[in-house]
């Protein structure tokens, strides 16, 4: 709870990946990937309770195991590569008797995400008074020197505002959703269903904390990411 606001967490994980098969259980320093968002979801200091919503029963096993909640299993038709990421929030808010105040979605393809980002954007989102806040990064490249191709393979702006010249520095800001933490008014998403309108805030993530795993390649660098972490905190 904070200021008052009663908090759900969210560990939205199915079963399906075709990109990396069973991404949600695959080890991570000893570890199954869903180990680390729960972890780091029971360290922080707001979330009243933490859920699982999957159709899988090796990951609800899993998570039972690491000491997550999974007080039901998710209909398969909301587990599909082609859902929607706001249906198992809804279905989830439906699912349980309890009524909360806001709900952090915590996606397990984040697993260098920190309790202290699951805080700080609840922090923000309610001390704003916001209905929605999502966290964000800098992409590693900027969409002003990014480019489509026509029929005749001719490279065409994707955004033509004239900085195709400019130094990286020079360039626009610019951010990317990097899918770690969603927070949202239980009341507001349910008449809105979404996380994006003009009222949506950014919490800023830095990169080395903003990893989406969706590959064997993220695995690998998340491990050596998360190993220099314990060197240092040890």
């Amino acid at each position: 709870m904070y200021k008052g606001k009663s908090i759900l967490g969210l560990i939205p994980a199915r079963g399906g990946s075709k990109g990396l098969p069973r991404k949600n259980i695959l080890p991570l320093l000893g570890k199954p990937l869903v180990a680390w968002t729960i972890e780091e979801a029971k360290k922080s200091r707001y979330i009243d309770r933490l859920i699982l919503s999957s159709e899988d029963s090796e990951i609800i096993a899993t998570a039972r195991q690491w000491g997550c909640e999974a007080p039901f299993v998710r209909p398969a038709e909301l587990a599909g590569d082609d859902t929607p990421g706001i249906d198992p929030v809804l279905h989830a808010l439906q699912a349980i008797p309890e009524s909360y105040d806001y709900v952090v979605l915590l996606q397990v393809t984040s697993p260098l995400r920190t309790a202290e980002d699951i805080d700080r954007c609840l922090e923000y989102c309610i001390n704003k008074n916001a209905p929605v806040c999502i966290a964000v990064t800098e992409p590693e490249k900027s969409p002003y020197w990014m480019y489509r191709l026509d029929e005749g393979n001719r490279l065409i702006p994707l955004m033509d505002e004239g900085y195709t010249s400019l130094r990286r520095q020079d360039l626009p800001t610019t951010y990317v959703i990097n899918g770690a933490v969603y927070v949202v008014g239980t009341g507001w998403v349910k008449q809105h269903r979404t996380f994006l309108t003009p009222e949506t805030l950014a919490y800023v993530m830095p990169r080395e904390r903003s990893i989406d795993v969706d590959s064997g390649q993220d695995i690998i660098i998340c491990e050596l990411l998360l190993s220099r972490r314990r060197e240092t905190c040890s």
